[in-house]
């Protein structure tokens, strides 16, 4: 999948289409819109800390990828007016592990938005040639966690952080 080819349209379990594509530098206002219908927790968990609002330089910084290394998708409602989810994958300098973090609206959850997303991100890595794509999960989000492991994805303490747990998924 390459930048110009990644406009995907997906359906979750639940029927609802995602039109799924990259994130681009005039994506800022709606990002921000975005996050500002996520829960304060899964603000915490996606960011591992506490946060009431995502500051102007982090949605820069999320807005403002190389398409090569990192990329980030925003997932968009069926009108794609507006997003409804996001996921971001950053990768090592040698393509070979890639992290992911995934945040869903707070009215989108239980959808199955999350599962859709996190399958279209691993088949985006594994196209890539990433060998291991992981997740750092705050040990309380158990949603995410079994969400994971449902897909295949190993949970091992953090070695640094003992309220954090390392998700990791091998792909062939």
């Amino acid at each position: 999948m390459t930048r110009e080819t990644s406009n995907h349209d997906l359906v979750t379990r639940t029927g609802l289409v995602l039109h799924v594509r990259p994130v681009r530098v005039g994506d800022e206002k709606d990002l921000a819109e975005f996050f500002a219908h996520v829960t304060p927790q899964d603000l915490r968990f996606r960011f591992l800390a506490s946060m009431k609002e995502v500051s102007h330089e982090r949605l820069s910084d999320m807005t403002h990828v190389d398409h090569h290394q990192t990329e980030h998708f925003l997932a968009f409602d069926q009108d794609g007016q507006s997003i409804i989810a996001t996921a971001m994958v950053a990768c090592d300098v040698n393509l070979e592990r890639a992290e992911v973090a995934i945040s869903v609206r707070a009215d989108d959850k239980h959808k199955g938005v999350a599962w859709e997303l996190l399958r279209y991100v691993a088949r985006y890595a594994e196209a890539k040639g990433v060998k291991v794509l992981e997740s750092v999960e705050n040990r309380e989000n158990r949603e995410a966690i079994e969400l994971e492991r449902e897909q295949g994805f190993i949970a091992v303490s953090h070695p640094e952080d003992p309220s954090l747990v390392l998700i990791r998924k091998k792909l062939s």
